[in-house]
């Protein structure tokens, strides 16, 4: 029985749809119902999505028969959750070289493929992905009606400011600005001088809402200093970011708010999981993300057993596409790491949420003398500090047989323009404030303003030498030193 708008299996949207300009939702039932009506829904739906993958392709049904799992013993949630099987980044990497370049798990004719896009490969063979036609109208209206939910509106200039290629955000982006209404600008990042170009760009234009990921907001806001501009100037009022974690770590999200003046959302999943935006802050939402449980289910669960944690725990991610036909994820593993509650929300919308955001990848995790740490949690404990010069470089090293954490951090001009006692005591501050974050003592190094470049995409800022001293034992041990 259709109980929300627009819920068919295969989906079909209307696309001359919007809701009234005063609406605060677009779809009114879907995201105030009942959570445990929807879920009598959503399994219906799991149902569906996971017969049709299991009749649709090898790679499915293969698993699933070696598993003992069939779609016909979906008759709740936790029948799902118990019995289906995760998959994980390496089962599909694996399918797409039995089967290349798309995978055994492609569930269209290959002459339904609308779009391809993919991981760039750096580390090893490149991850495809293939998006139906269908599916990429679809894609476009669940950004559409999420962007809604941050209050963009049609005619507003929607400023994409993220690389054009293979990266999905980008295109995810501008699809639902598309589909919106929005004036779309799909100005792109990446290449030289693009940076001072995109400030210019925004000051003449003045776009309503900006996208990108975070760490190019900041330097976005650095380059239009330089240029003689104030990034508050541009008008923007709305900005969401994807692509790594910051617009939900306090002292990221202040800055670029201060910077800009503007409401800052955060939201993204997995390249693979597109539409990307199925977790995502609504405009009332002060922090973090919102599950859209009807566009994506979402289970959080211990990264060990993928059992579901109860709300108020941290876990890994596992998504499932409700609404994808060409290459459908069903309980794709993240390797993230989130925290998930299921409280009331300003907005009035009835889903569970992620309040700290993605917290960052599993193994991005390092660990120091026993103590496990994420680079977003320095990230965070930086951004706080006023004289915070807007990069750094986190160095992991060993010193005989203990490891040893080094902060080299940016001071910004102001600061160095002091002297020497100013600088000393900046770098007891961040001694200080990574201490009580972590609870470890760090060595720090303040360097000068400009020392590392900037990114227009996701930053890394992690460098681990520990695999030096790794390699050298061993070359002693065995006698080739």
């Amino acid at each position: 029985m259709q109980e929300m708008e627009s819920w068919s299996w295969p989906p079909r949207y209307d696309n001359s749809y919007r809701p009234a300009d005063n609406s605060r939702y677009w779809f009114p039932v879907r995201e105030t119902m009942d959570p445990g009506k929807r879920d009598k829904s959503i399994v219906q739906r799991l149902r569906e999505v996971c017969d049709y993958a299991y009749n649709s392709c090898a790679f499915y049904r293969n698993k699933w028969d070696v598993a003992g799992f069939h779609p016909s013993q979906i008759r709740s949630l936790e029948d799902f959750e118990r019995h289906c099987p995760v998959v994980t980044k390496a089962d599909l990497r694996a399918a797409q070289h039995r089967a290349p370049p798309f995978g055994d798990y492609l569930c269209v004719p290959d002459s339904e493929i609308f779009h391809i896009h993919g991981t760039s490969g750096t580390t090893g063979r490149p991850t495809v992905f293939a998006i139906g036609r269908d599916d990429w109208q679809n894609i476009a209206n669940a950004h559409a009606r999420i962007m809604w939910g941050m209050g963009i509106r049609p005619g507003d200039i929607v400023f994409v400011a993220a690389i054009l290629s293979l990266y999905m955000g980008s295109w995810g982006a501008l699809a639902g600005a598309e589909r919106l209404g929005a004036k779309a600008f799909p100005f792109g990042a990446g290449a030289p001088g693009m940076s001072s170009r995109a400030v210019q760009w925004m000051s003449m234009t003045r776009p309503k809402a900006f996208y990108g990921t975070p760490s190019y907001a900041l330097y976005l806001a650095e380059t239009a200093t330089k240029e003689g501009l104030n990034a508050a100037d541009f008008g923007i009022e709305r900005m969401f970011f994807s692509g790594e974690p910051g617009a939900s770590v306090p002292g990221v999200r202040d800055r670029i708010k201060e910077a800009f003046k503007a409401e800052v959302f955060d939201c993204g999943s997995m390249a693979e999981m597109s539409p990307f935006m199925n977790v995502a802050a609504s405009a009332e939402s002060s922090m973090g993300m919102l599950c859209w449980q009807d566009v994506c289910y979402t289970e959080v669960c211990d990264p060990a057993t993928f059992e579901r944690v109860p709300y108020g725990h941290r876990g890994t991610p596992v998504y499932t596409h409700l609404e994808r036909t060409s290459q459908p994820m069903i309980r794709l593993v993240s390797g993230d790491l989130a925290l998930w509650t299921n409280d009331k929300t300003a907005c009035g919308r009835t889903y569970p949420s992620l309040p700290q955001g993605i917290f960052g990848r599993i193994d991005d995790m390092f660990t120091i003398r026993g103590e496990n740490v994420y680079p977003s949690e320095i990230d965070a404990a930086l951004s706080k500090l006023s004289d915070y010069g807007g990069e750094h470089r986190i160095v992991i090293s060993r010193d005989g047989q203990m490891d040893e954490l080094l902060l080299r951090v940016e001071a910004n001009a102001d600061l160095t323009a002091q002297g020497a006692l100013a600088v000393e005591a900046f770098r007891g501050q961040v001694a200080a404030s990574v201490h009580t974050m972590l609870g470890l003592r760090t060595m720090v190094e303040v360097v000068e303003p400009g020392t590392y470049p900037r990114t227009d995409f996701k930053a890394r800022r992690v460098i681990d030498d520990r695999e030096v001293f790794k390699q050298m034992a061993q070359r002693l041990q065995s006698g080739t030193a």
